[in-house]
């Protein structure tokens, strides 16, 4: 299933392709057709992510007019949700807090629209563990990445066989869709509803998400292995992010969540808003610390010369530091990487350096 890194990756390749724009939108595949045909002649507005949930919101023309008279590039910005069961707290309602190095991931939304709103139609959509865009027009061929299907895509035809839920169409544009776990028309109480449920997004990085994070976290006997993939808890890491994210702080995966200092989850906050925004603009994760990543043809353990070969037995410890490295030198201390099932998902981590 893609990350939430990929996630926010998508929404900019589509605002960069049809936001502002009258959208021809169809369902090739049949099952989205009342959708489809809702969407179809709307205006495109600014695209978001939240975790692993894709929004975005469709009205009539004129509604979404170019504040910048130009393609948008950059990340969806801040949210400014409001409902009456949460307006108290404040949780929904907090501008983006822009991490130090990642200020041009904000924008101001099209026609000040806030993830949200009242009056828009939108799309929400979850890929799930199938679900895959794939986009057409110029400079298209070269989109790689999670969530993404690329080269020739065979079922886009309408009709019978099409596996294509639902197309979109502006300015020589079209991204397909397929096999989403969830493709929906909401209102806006709809998506505050959806987003009510899950918990602060790394990558969005809002005021007082790492303080949430840390005191929902402390609230639990669970692992934390198993919280930081809750996604009610932290919105978007997945088991890559959780593994290695988990090993560059020095956590164990296996020590419950009330037993972990507020210090050392406020450093794994951190920690997955550095990695996680990092990996947004060409969705490849990467993350392997810098100072431990081998070069080609070296020892794979930066500090363990019996490690084996980085470009041989073992080329995920270019990417990866414990994850799918199960048996490998640990790439800090050459401990080999261990592996257990932890509620129905593999769980990587180094017994030495993860206490």
């Amino acid at each position: 299933m893609p990350e939430g890194q990929a996630i926010h990756r998508i929404a900019r390749l589509i605002n960069e392709r049809f936001e502002g724009a009258d959208v021809v939108a169809s369902s090739p595949q049949g099952r989205f057709s009342d959708g489809a045909r809702r969407l179809d002649g709307l205006t495109a507005g600014r695209a978001e992510a939240w975790g692993k949930h894709f929004f975005m919101p469709f009205a009539d023309g004129g509604s979404f007019a170019r504040a910048d008279n130009g393609p948008s590039s950059g990340m969806p910005a801040g949210s400014a949700l409001q409902s009456e069961e949460e307006s108290s707290s404040g949780r929904l309602n907090a501008k983006n807090a822009i991490a130090p190095g990642a200020e041009h991931l904000a924008e101001t939304p099209l026609g000040g629209t806030s993830l949200g709103d009242d009056g828009p139609l939108w799309l929400h959509i979850h890929l799930g563990l199938y679900g895959r865009w794939h986009f057409t027009g110029e400079g298209s061929d070269a989109i790689v990445g999670a969530g993404v299907r690329s080269g020739n895509h065979n079922a886009v035809n309408v009709g019978a066989g099409s596996t294509v839920r639902l197309r979109l169409a502006a300015n020589g544009f079209t991204a397909d869709l397929t096999g989403p776990s969830r493709c929906e028309i909401l209102d806006g109480p709809g998506v505050r509803a959806a987003v009510s449920k899950l918990g602060p997004d790394p990558v969005r990085n809002e005021p007082g998400d790492r303080e949430r994070f840390v005191e929902a976290v402390r609230r639990r006997r669970s692992p934390v292995g198993q919280l930081v993939l809750d996604q009610s808890i932290a919105a978007g890491p997945g088991n890559i992010y959780r593994a290695d994210c988990l090993f560059r702080v020095g956590i164990s995966p296996l020590r419950p969540g009330n037993k972990v200092s507020a210090e050392r989850l406020k450093a794994l906050w951190d920690d997955l808003v550095e990695t996680m925004q990092a990996d947004v603009p060409d969705g490849v994760i990467r993350t392997v610390p810098e100072s431990l990543r081998p070069e080609p043809a070296k020892a794979s353990g930066a500090k363990n010369p019996d490690a084996e070969s980085a470009d041989g037995d073992d080329p995920e410890a270019q990417r990866f530091a414990v994850y799918h490295r199960t048996g490998r030198p640990c790439l800090r201390c050459g401990t080999p990487v261990a592996e257990k099932e932890m509620a129905g998902r593999r769980l990587f981590w180094c017994p030495s350096c993860q206490r």
